[in-house]
């Protein structure tokens, strides 16, 4: 491209804000010319149109419309759509890339704090702090290690459920621990799983070896309930569970019994449904902390995905090129 790519925004006010900071809109100035400031909201708008028109990249982010073939009728200069989050599932129709839209993802930079947040789970979950804050808030008094399940991060076994961005990113983050390392994920190679520092097993196998078992699968037709009663039941007494994916993976009615049993322990950032019952067990167990969906990108963390994002405008302008291209086959696996 000769000139700078023309940009807009399409996505909600709030979201464009948090990842868009002054700083990072005067770097996206400075390659590109904005068409349109604002985000655009509604594509079907007179002003969404007359934006399109003029739009050779569109920056997507959380909230934003749907995109489809309806859309490339008005956008018949569109080239290329950065998504400022995750998955880009949620509103872009597939056909897009098909009539060579490039995609690029900025799901690596919100996969670092969910990383974070998995990873810290791994090290509270093993310090049994869950436990030990409701015994304490119970008796209001010392430690009692006694009937606690075993203690400690030094020498365990931990399990990774899938090499996506976040489990490649969790597997980075395990190699700072003394812990060995297991991997299942059918897509990649047992050489593969060593060069990120595991040793590739198949899930039963995982279940049964992990003291930690984390998630980062994608939620596919393949994939739902993937952790049912079944696989529960081959983990070890004192198992940690963390699940910072999506919750239709675990099935909830399962890991409620062996919670309330008393077996499991769990981390659980998402749930299936969302929000639990008001009813549910897994509220007021000892063994389990539920978060609201609170590992991916939150506050300060936001501004991350804007500034990759404005990285991908760059390199695309620079020589059409994106370091987190999203094509056609990777919808299938995607989370």
């Amino acid at each position: 491209m000769n000139r700078p790519p023309r940009v807009a925004f399409a996505m909600d006010q709030a979201a464009h804000a948090a990842a868009f900071l002054p700083d990072t809109l005067e770097r996206l100035a400075r390659i590109a010319t904005v068409v349109d400031p604002a985000p655009l909201g509604d594509l079907r708008s007179d002003r969404a149109r007359a934006a399109l028109a003029q739009t050779d990249l569109l920056i997507t982010g959380w909230g934003a419309p749907s995109i489809d073939l309806t859309t490339l009728d008005d956008a018949t200069a569109l080239r290329a759509i950065v998504h400022a989050a995750g998955t880009v599932r949620l509103f872009l129709d597939p056909l897009v890339l098909e009539r060579g839209i490039r995609v690029s993802s900025c799901a690596s930079a919100n996969a670092v704090p969910v990383a974070e947040f998995a990873f810290a789970c791994t090290i509270l979950g093993l310090k049994r702090t869950n436990r030990f804050v409701a015994q304490l808030h119970a008796t209001k008094g010392t430690r009692d290690t006694r009937r606690m399940p075993p203690i400690g991060a030094y020498g365990v076994t931990v399990g990774v459920v899938g090499a996506s961005r976040v489990g490649r990113e969790m597997l980075r983050m395990l190699r700072s621990i003394d812990a060995h390392v297991l991997l299942s994920d059918p897509y990649i190679s047992a050489e593969e799983a060593q060069a990120l520092g595991a040793e590739l097993v198949g899930l039963d196998e995982l279940c049964r070896r992990s003291a930690v078992i984390s998630i980062h699968a994608p939620l596919t037709d393949t994939t739902a309930g993937m952790i049912g009663a079944r696989e529960l039941a081959l983990m070890r007494d004192g198992a940690v569970l963390i699940n910072t994916a999506r919750g239709g993976l675990i099935d909830t009615a399962a890991l409620t019994r062996e919670a309330v049993a008393g077996r499991i322990d769990a981390y659980l950032d998402v749930v299936a449904p969302e929000p639990l019952p008001a009813d549910s067990p897994l509220y007021t167990l000892p063994n389990v902390t539920i978060t609201p969906h609170i590992a991916g990108a939150l506050g300060n963390e936001v501004s991350r995905l804007g500034e990759l994002a404005v990285a991908e405008v760059a390199r695309f302008a620079a020589d059409d090129r994106f370091d987190h291209e999203v094509r056609p086959a990777d919808f299938a696996i995607m989370a």
